[in-house]
């Protein structure tokens, strides 16, 4: 059946010698791959960059729900996030963000809140032009909601440390060990009610944004049994050391 559909790109493969295979979260279908072959070659290879992580597309394809990829008719760019991808610092969050989305969205699952979510989020990286260092944490800290597993506010100054398995912010450390220390903790409470505007008033050194990016992982990790190793978790951590 020929539909129409908006996706966000979040990751590509390469498929035999031209072609791609790319993971796209729609708003109709939720997340579909799709084949695309010649991607690659030189006289289509030039619309390859409208398949990196975080562009977003109008698109039209012929969807089967049991097909295991999608086939995709035609498409044009909706957004283009080309100041994200002549920025090191913004590609190497869009790559980290599109490999911890292609993880943690579920095939075949619309949600439209989300889905404007990551939309509007991607929309806002691309216009910041300083100040950006939290957005990736924010961002994770706010995607928790949409998924289910959000932490109940801080109530009280004295709730010390973050329970990861519970989604809580507790007075003593829980005897399980899945928990941050007060450091981390204090620190996280913010993000969890802070919007994208305030984060820059969050000031962090390079090692504590790593450490906290690193609890954010495990507190999903916690929440999302199958999810993956992100392989570039570590890169992100230097680009920001």
């Amino acid at each position: 059946m020929l539909e129409k559909t908006r996706g966000i790109v979040l990751h590509q493969i390469k498929y035999t010698d031209s072609g791609i295979v790319t993971q796209i979260y729609t708003r109709k279908f939720g997340r579909q791959s799709f084949l695309i072959k010649g991607m690659r070659n030189k006289k289509t290879g030039k619309h390859n960059i409208n398949f990196q992580p975080l562009f977003i597309l109008d698109m039209e394809l012929y969807y089967k729900a049991a097909r295991e990829m999608q086939t995709l008719k035609e498409f044009s760019v909706s957004f283009a996030p080309y100041d994200i991808y002549s920025n090191i610092k913004k590609s190497s969050v869009a790559i980290f963000l599109g490999e911890v989305l292609t993880s943690v969205l579920k095939e075949e699952t619309p949600h439209d809140e989300m889905f404007e979510y990551i939309e509007e989020s991607i929309m806002y990286f691309e216009n910041c032009k300083e100040s950006f260092a939290n957005f990736h944490i924010a961002f994770l800290a706010g995607l928790s909601s949409f998924l289910g597993f959000e932490p109940h506010p801080r109530l009280e100054k004295e709730d010390q440390f973050f329970d990861m398995l519970n989604g809580v912010f507790v007075h003593v450390p829980p005897v399980h060990g899945n928990y941050a220390n007060e450091e981390i903790t204090n620190i996280l409470a913010d993000f969890f009610v802070s919007s994208y505007d305030s984060i820059s008033n969050i000031s962090l050194s390079g090692k504590i944004r790593n450490d906290i990016l690193e609890t954010l992982v495990r507190f999903y990790s916690l929440h999302l049994p199958g999810l993956k190793r992100i392989k570039s978790l570590e890169i992100l951590k230097e680009v920001f050391s």
